[in-house]
């Protein structure tokens, strides 16, 4: 692959790996205002979707690690 085709995937991961990372801190956000709140129910829905997120963002970095062989 060229250099310049890696860079476009790049940026493109990039692009969603903060649009991810925008979307849990609005959960972790959501989620302490629940809770505050008194909601004690969203806490592990909560968790769970943060985890799922997390490993989609570790599926992103190793999908470019392994575009680099």
């Amino acid at each position: 692959m060229r250099l310049d085709q890696k860079m476009t995937v790049v940026h493109g991961v990039l692009c969603l790996t903060s649009l991810l990372l925008i979307l849990q801190l609005w959960l972790l956000t959501a989620t302490m205002n629940a809770y505050m709140g008194g909601d004690r129910a969203i806490i592990w829905p909560a968790f769970l979707a943060s985890s799922s997120l997390l490993a989609f963002n570790l599926g992103l970095l190793r999908f470019l690690y392994r575009q680099d062989d």
